[in-house]
């Protein structure tokens, strides 16, 4: 049984210890007034890009959804109309979902796309109340067609863009600037967070 004397040294020590951080300066980021800033390279939600002309770059493949170790991304590919082309192939992602429940972030559909359609992006809040939001289909990962960038490969099938691998490249960067804009969702994140921190 332990005695008077060494509960309170016990109490003193443990006192101690709290006095000894209590005036230091704290490493809690005030979150949602302050946020951290995460690297170019960080994987958080996915969007899907297009050219500049307003195509999308997504051929509906299906390679991301065989490359998902998670079996997060549901793609479903359709034809392409000669009078209303969605993509330079011919096909198109007629249905695109990922259940970002499911989905570990690893960003094997980003390597697994052959024309840089779907990448990662720095942004991270996703939080929701009900499991069913966390589907994200084709509507919600899709870049508005002003936010295309790249010249779209010639009007063939296996036809390869031109920026292929630029995405990757921006991304490979400890320049929050320049990596950020790799990703239309990024450089919204960039504009809208101007006072990230750097802890």
């Amino acid at each position: 049984m332990q005695s008077f004397g060494g509960a309170v040294m016990a109490l003193y020590r443990g006192f101690a210890t709290t006095l000894q951080f209590a005036f230091q300066k704290k490493p809690t980021v005030q979150y949602p007034s302050v946020r951290k800033q995460h690297a170019p390279r960080f994987h958080g939600l996915h969007e899907l890009r297009r050219y500049a002309d307003g195509k999308e770059r997504c051929i509906g493949c299906e390679l991301c959804a065989i490359a998902c170790p998670a079996n997060a991304i549901t793609v479903i590919g359709a034809e392409n109309a000669p009078d209303d082309r969605r993509s330079p192939g011919e096909r198109f992602a007629g249905r695109y979902e990922i259940d970002e429940l499911r989905c570990i972030f690893c960003g094997l559909c980003e390597e697994a796309c052959p024309t840089d359609a779907i990448v990662l992006t720095p942004r991270f809040e996703m939080a929701d109340y009900r499991r069913g939001s966390f589907i994200y289909s084709k509507d919600r990962l899709l870049v508005p067609p002003d936010a295309g960038v790249g010249a779209p490969p010639d009007e063939r099938p296996g036809g390869i863009p031109a920026d292929l691998g630029w995405v990757t490249e921006q991304k490979s960067t400890v320049d929050i600037a320049r990596g950020y804009d790799a990703t239309y969702n990024g450089a919204k994140l960039k504009d809208e967070h101007k006072g990230l921190t750097l802890q």
